[in-house]
């Protein structure tokens, strides 16, 4: 997945057709308080989830992102107006607030603002400490989630955001996910044919993601070419257990389904997502 903290948005905005929102972002002045802030907008990358998808809201996926991300780009403006993107290290509070450190002044003296700011957020992410002097934190005034350039992105407000809750599977997600792969291929295969309405033969699967709704599948067809599918959970899930628990009681009846010893009782999942370029396997 890939994040992008943008401190100048007009750049977004030729591109995507943006809601009303306040003036141009300007820089906060000081304030009696110890912290200064960045306007910024966000973006994040990933699957935007429709009414059928069974798949977490895009805030509460943007802050889950946020959350398993720890390295993304600065991008400004420099002084001659060439656009300019730095790689930077940020770790996230309670409420998604991206917190920077930033070794050197910036070469664009418009974003150049020194904060004062607690580093705890910063020793818990990194397990250091960072020169107060350093550290910037990000006001995010808008996310725009999409999944790749060549679709429409969503854009989710600052409230949303900072309201949303990142998934509670998050930090055990890719442990689950390598686990199944390993050691759950035939249930993972299986899942195709009892869960999902395909007309074609799958001659590969394996899971690329879980949440508390539900796991993704990447299936291979020689025939179709790579998709994605979404498969839902019977009930929401909110930790490892759960999630397992489910996937077994869903495996067990796909095998009783396939052995013709269990009529199928629940409706397949039809809606899968052509992947022209999936970057690898």
């Amino acid at each position: 997945m890939k994040m992008n903290l943008q401190i100048q948005t007009q750049s977004l905005s030729t591109h995507f057709p943006l809601p009303p929102f306040p003036p141009k972002p300007k820089f906060l002045q000081a304030k009696p308080t110890p912290s200064f802030k960045l306007c910024s907008s966000l973006s994040t990358v990933s699957v935007p989830p429709t009414k059928t998808s069974h798949k977490p809201f895009p805030a509460e996926i943007s802050r889950t992102i946020m959350e398993l991300s720890s390295i993304g780009t600065l991008s400004t403006l420099a002084q001659d107006g060439w656009p300019l993107g730095v790689g930077v290290r940020f770790a996230v509070d309670a409420e998604g607030t991206p917190v920077l450190c930033l070794p050197q002044p910036s070469p664009d003296n418009r974003s150049t603002l020194h904060v004062q700011w607690f580093d705890s957020v910063w020793k818990k992410r990194f397990g250091e400490s960072a020169d107060v002097d350093n550290l910037y934190t990000v006001d995010v005034q808008r996310v725009l989630q999409m999944e790749d350039l060549n679709e429409d992105g969503v854009w989710v407000t600052s409230s949303d955001y900072k309201n949303a809750n990142p998934d509670p599977l998050r930090n055990s997600a890719e442990e689950i996910v390598n686990e199944i792969n390993t050691n759950n291929r035939e249930d993972v295969h299986r899942f195709c044919n009892v869960y999902v309405d395909l007309d074609f033969q799958v001659s590969e699967a394996k899971m690329i993601w879980v949440d508390r709704l539900g796991f993704d599948l990447r299936i291979y067809s020689p025939q179709k070419g790579v998709f994605d599918v979404r498969i839902p959970f019977p009930r929401e899930v909110t930790d490892e257990k759960g999630a397992k628990s489910s996937f077994n009681g869903m495996s067990q009846l796909a095998w009783e389904v396939e052995k013709n010893f269990h009529a199928p009782d629940f409706e397949k999942v039809k809606q899968l997502k052509k992947i022209v370029y999936s970057g690898g396997r």
